[in-house]
């Protein structure tokens, strides 16, 4: 028999608001932190609008590690981590008691120090770029920084499966802790605006000049956003022994690679992975509540994206909102905080808004779409899509805990 798994801890850290109170009552207030980017020089990009960290600093919330001998993102992965366990009531002891590890989900990864490398390449040569620097670039560091701040020794895995990377995550943790190879894991992701993805983003079309508004009749695409979330994901009987408040429970998930474009996501492989996640958790469509969408704002993913629901929910449809209007795209990060919402969204019974929705498209017209202001609502079962360039699909089902 498979062990339950439940959210314990929560640990958000977004432009909008850090830590579980103040990620929670910001997403109830439809908050949102759009401006010119400051972090990167994107002064050469017509759309610059970015949700950036401001005056957040995540290395503030670490207590371990060194934030000097690690990269931006490896800090704030642990930053948010350490928020989570905090929590969760957990300790470096009762960590290491519970054979705990961790999965970090990544689009970019340091993508920021790799610019920094470029620009020291640029003007010195290759003998000018620091040895230090290079050091902190790999990925894998991610999850090693998440447990050598939370000093566990159990596996240290980085996801690089790009916009869903954060679904992949917890769907990862939800089977070792469900298989009882960890009674927890720490699950989450991260990624920081970098000059990178926002010059690609807006070479390919797809960056909105001011603001995000998924499901608009006059959506103009993303607002790339920074951020870093983390869950601790528990068996149900170490969560129980341990006195542990319970956020939420993880019934399952799915994931697919439909592989039919790099780039446009196909409503055929997104139902067909919304239908693995459902025999995955042992629901039925019908049961589900609320579905936190992928929701980007571009005109291509959202039409793909109500395409696929309607393949799968026909004229059931439950609420549908989009969280990135509010953040920004956060990458690697984005599914997690749909997690998170979820999460939120069954424990105190409302459902996020999806701002900005000022004229909603025609084609979507039937749907409730929980326009501009969230409201109060009986939220057992939520569905968090996450989808990424490539086809990679991932989907999770979270519950309510009974």
């Amino acid at each position: 028999m498979r062990n339950r798994v439940v959210v314990t801890g929560i640990g958000p850290i977004a432009p909008i608001g850090v830590g579980i109170a103040a990620f929670s009552a910001a997403l109830r207030a439809g908050s949102s932190k759009v401006g010119p980017a400051r972090r990167v020089d994107a002064s050469g990009i017509p759309h610059n609008s970015v949700s950036e960290f401001g005056d957040i600093d995540p290395a503030e919330y670490v207590r371990s590690i060194d934030r000097d001998s690690w990269g931006p993102s490896s800090v704030a992965a642990a930053a948010a981590a350490r928020l989570a366990v905090e929590d969760a009531g957990l300790n470096r002891n009762l960590l290491r008691r519970g054979r705990a590890g961790s999965v970090i989900g990544t689009t970019c990864g340091e993508a920021r120090l790799l610019e920094a490398a470029v620009r020291q390449r640029a003007v010195g040569g290759y003998e000018s770029i620091h040895g230090d620097l290079i050091r902190k670039v790999p990925t894998y560091r991610l999850g090693v920084a998440v447990n050598r701040e939370l000093g566990i020794n159990g596996e240290a895995i980085t996801l690089t499966s790009a916009c869903a990377a954060s679904n992949f995550a917890v769907g990862y943790a939800y089977d070792v802790v469900g298989s009882g190879d960890s009674e927890m894991m720490i699950a989450g992701g991260v990624d920081l605006a970098t000059l990178y993805t926002m010059a690609g983003f807006y070479r390919v079309g797809t960056l909105s000049k001011n603001y995000c508004a998924p499901f608009d009749r006059d959506r103009q695409g993303i607002i790339l956003g920074e951020g870093a979330c983390a869950l601790v994901l528990e068996s149900l009987d170490s969560a129980l022994e341990r006195g542990a408040r319970i956020h939420a429970e993880v019934l399952g998930y799915g994931v697919n690679c439909d592989a039919k474009s790099p780039i446009s996501p196909d409503p055929g492989g997104i139902a067909e992975c919304m239908r693995r996640a459902h025999r995955n958790a042992g629901v039925k469509a019908e049961e589900i509540d609320y579905i936190c969408a992928h929701g980007t704002g571009t005109p291509a993913n959202d039409v793909a994206e109500i395409a696929a629901l309607r393949m799968v929910f026909g004229d059931t449809m439950p609420s549908v909102s989009a969280i990135k209007s509010m953040l920004g795209h956060t990458l690697g990060a984005a599914s997690g905080f749909g997690v998170i919402a979820s999460c939120l969204a069954v424990r105190d019974g409302f459902l996020p808004p999806t701002i900005n929705l000022a004229a909603v498209d025609p084609a979507f017209a039937d749907l409730d779409l929980v326009a501009n202001e969230s409201r109060d609502a009986d939220v057992r079962i939520a569905q968090n899509n996450g989808f990424a360039f490539g086809g990679n699909n991932a989907i999770t089902i979270i519950g309510r805990y009974e």
